[in-house]
């Protein structure tokens, strides 16, 4: 049996630690978060991230999302972030709220098949954040297997993750299986992929009324940003050689543990967005539940370098 570390004792700080070490490691450990408890690993470490879907019992297809410790990160792992995707970043993060967003072209990893996009989250809980300032970012999904419940406290996750994890970090039980709501931001205005813990009514306070519906796109929401506005020109020359920004019709579908709730879910985006003549996308993203591009130096992954953010 995988240690289990208690970080609701006075052994706090050495329970973080014993779960930091193990990731840098390059080992999978569980970890609290303010939804469920999530199973995850370093988000730069391929053979880890790879380790994190064989325990879940998913392959590349459903990328894990990214958890970080805090906003300025955004910027070193997305770019060209709209405008109204800062504004909720500002109003609900930390958060039960996952943006996906296009990543920037430069990082070195591989989350699986992710169509040059990235799922990414803050969460608002404690213990979870003092692990993410250490390590940076972690790939981190749902601490269950395929099919089976989210776990909602250490013991859950280690009855059915067993051996596959190297260290449990205990942050109490969790009240709750309500997932993060998830949004993708790679188009041209918001499209809600998951309702979550974050319901419409709060997202429309923040973005406006009908914001996800292409007819009303623009009325009470702001201009998306793009890359001229918020990044270097350093930033804009990586995008182009890139090569074509990938579609949203052709981007993950984020959805937590229902392959057939995913499927439906893809497909009603993608006719809302496209049309009935169009294929849903085949990608999906399994879910859970912020460096200056301008400089080589700067390390995203480290939560402690100075950034330069993009004006919000």
């Amino acid at each position: 049996m995988s240690p289990v570390v208690d970080a609701t004792t006075a052994d706090r700080e050495q329970s973080v630690t014993a779960t930091v070490d193990a990731v840098r490691r390059g080992e999978v450990v569980v970890i609290p978060t303010d939804t469920v408890y999530g199973v995850g690993a370093d988000a730069f470490d391929p053979e880890a991230v790879a380790a994190v879907l064989s325990a879940k019992g998913r392959g590349r297809d459903m990328p894990p999302p990214v958890l970080i410790p805090d906003v300025r990160t955004v910027d070193g792992l997305a770019r060209a972030v709209p405008e109204w995707a800062r504004r909720l970043v500002t109003e609900l993060w930390p958060g039960p709220l996952t943006l996906v967003l296009l990543a920037q072209p430069s990082l070195h990893w591989d989350l699986g098949e992710t169509a040059g996009t990235v799922a990414l989250r803050m969460p608002d809980d404690e213990i979870a954040l003092e692990v993410l300032r250490e390590t940076g970012p972690l790939a981190v999904t749902s601490a269950n297997r395929t099919g089976e419940p989210a776990a909602t406290s250490v013991t859950d996750a280690a009855v059915q993750l067993g051996p596959a994890v190297s260290v449990y970090l205990d942050g109490g039980p969790r009240t709750s299986q309500e997932p993060s709501t998830i949004i993708d931001c790679t188009g041209e205005h918001p499209v809600v992929l998951r309702l979550g813990a974050i319901g419409r009514e709060r997202l429309e306070e923040i973005l406006g009324v009908g914001f996800d519906r292409a007819a009303d796109a623009g009325e009470g929401v702001a201009d998306v940003a793009t890359p001229d506005d918020t990044d270097s020109a350093d930033d804009t020359d990586s995008a182009d050689d890139a090569g074509p920004d990938p579609q949203p019709g052709d981007l993950p579908v984020y959805d937590a543990e229902d392959p057939e709730v995913a499927a439906a879910e893809a497909a009603r985006h993608h006719e809302a967005r496209h049309g009935t003549a169009g294929d849903a996308a085949d990608a999906q993203w399994e879910d859970l539940p912020s460096s200056d591009p301008a400089h080589p130096e700067t390390d995203p992954t480290d939560p402690t370098t100075p950034t330069t953010e993009a004006p919000r």
